[in-house]
């Protein structure tokens, strides 16, 4: 059991990210206003987050930008727009999606860039990939991290090759991500103590990704605290895809360091996000989630659910059990 007295205490190694904009543009295929992500932008800074993630480095080969907003993309001149040339101690980061971004064009050098941070996501199954984004990355002159998704239906011996060689990479910090909502605190001490494992052996910083479907994400965030992560992951009301994240509001409450300032999250919360509420975007935990963080699958048949606003929760219950 971990000692009371850290609670108690700060711990100056903790960085948090703020990912509303990326996780919570999944709600809203990232077309939120330039006034809300300067919003954000400016709460971030008040509030000390240490960065704030935009979105993705999309493939507009793939993804129609006519159907997406720009976040889904990040081009440089759309940030320039929000943050000038950013002369502020928040960093910034964007996320590069293993086979959905075009990361050797679209990723320029970093002395060109405001963007301080590339965040690579990774299925176990690409790892070869993740690994060339990693070095390209590191070779523009950016900081790294790797998020392994779906990590609650891998396999124990498939993450430890994984992080064996994520470890032998250029990146700073590997993330644990309970892409499902499907972890326990319990689990995740278990799977912390494996990354952090890893970390110890080649110099790397732990993060945490997690997914509200359960209730747990702040749980399993704070869990993760206290077995050594030092990366953790937030969002403004917990506004992301499906049963959304661990709340930023939550976070910065139980973090004692005094950088941290909690009530500029209340305000923006008040001033921009219960307007999305009020123009009908839905995010959050509901029974359709908790079903599919139960059984271990992708939220997708629960998002497709909650669009076609169906209440029938037995019925939905039947048809996913039969898919598992």
């Amino acid at each position: 059991m971990k000692e009371i007295s850290k609670l108690m205490t700060y711990r100056d190694s903790i960085k948090v990210v703020d990912a509303t904009i990326r996780d919570g543009g999944l709600v809203n295929d990232f077309c939120f206003d330039d006034s809300f992500v300067r919003g954000l932008y400016l709460a971030n800074i008040k509030a000390g987050v240490d960065y704030m993630e935009f979105g993705y480095k999309g493939d507009k080969e793939m993804f129609d930008p006519e159907k997406f907003g720009k976040w889904k993309f990040c081009d440089e001149a759309d940030l320039r727009t929000i943050v000038g040339d950013n002369d502020t101690d928040l960093k910034l980061a964007v996320m590069a999606d293993v086979g959905r971004c075009r990361y050797k064009q679209d990723i320029i050098p970093r002395d060109e860039s405001v963007i301080d941070l590339i965040r690579v996501a990774t299925y176990l199954n690409q790892i070869p990939t993740a690994v060339d984004m990693i070095e390209d990355a590191k070779r523009k002159g950016y900081e790294v991290s790797c998020n392994i998704m779906a990590i609650s239906a891998a396999q124990e011996a498939d993450v430890r090759t994984a992080l064996d060689i994520l470890g032998q990479t250029p990146v700073d910090v590997i993330y644990i991500v309970d892409s499902f909502g499907a972890l326990y605190p319990e689990q995740m001490q278990r799977i912390a103590a494996l990354y952090v494992e890893y970390a110890e052996k080649y110099g790397k910083k732990i993060g945490i990704h997690a997914h509200n479907n359960q209730q747990l994400a702040f749980a399993n965030t704070i869990e993760a605290v206290g077995d050594g992560v030092d990366w953790l992951d937030a969002t403004y009301a917990a506004l992301g895809r499906g049963a959304g994240n661990c709340a930023m509001e939550l976070l910065l409450g139980f973090l004692k360091n005094p950088k941290y300032n909690v009530f500029p999250v209340m305000k923006f919360i008040e001033q921009h996000v219960n307007k999305l509420r009020d123009e009908g975007m839905v995010w959050g935990y509901d029974l359709q989630y908790l079903m599919t963080g139960l059984l271990n699958q992708h939220p997708r048949t629960a998002i497709a659910f909650t669009k076609d606003g169906r209440r029938d929760y037995a019925e939905f219950y039947k048809e996913i059990v039969a898919m598992d």
